[in-house]
């Protein structure tokens, strides 16, 4: 299904240096349930593209883009549930 050529693996480290980097937010706002600096509208716009991104990925028989896309995508999907979740009441 995935053929990976010498340029793939360019877009296997970028995948993973720009996934990981969401890493230390999920975990910061899961260990302190301090989402109030969080934008729920960054990030829902964030979800949302990297979905379609997703679907270009596929589209393209790109593993890193697919990759990367179904991991940042959980990723946001937890500070979005996360975000709901603790998010103050006025």
């Amino acid at each position: 299904m995935f053929e990976i050529q010498p340029m793939e693996i360019v877009g296997l480290v970028a995948a993973t240096l720009t996934t990981t980097s969401f890493v230390p937010q999920v975990y910061k706002a899961y260990k302190t349930k301090d989402v109030e600096g969080v934008s729920l509208t960054m990030f829902l716009a964030m979800f949302v593209g990297v979905l379609l991104w997703l679907v270009y990925g596929f589209y393209l028989k790109s593993l890193s883009m697919v990759i990367a896309n179904i991991i940042t995508s959980v990723l946001c999907l937890m500070i979005l549930v996360l975000k709901i979740k603790h998010r103050k009441k006025s």
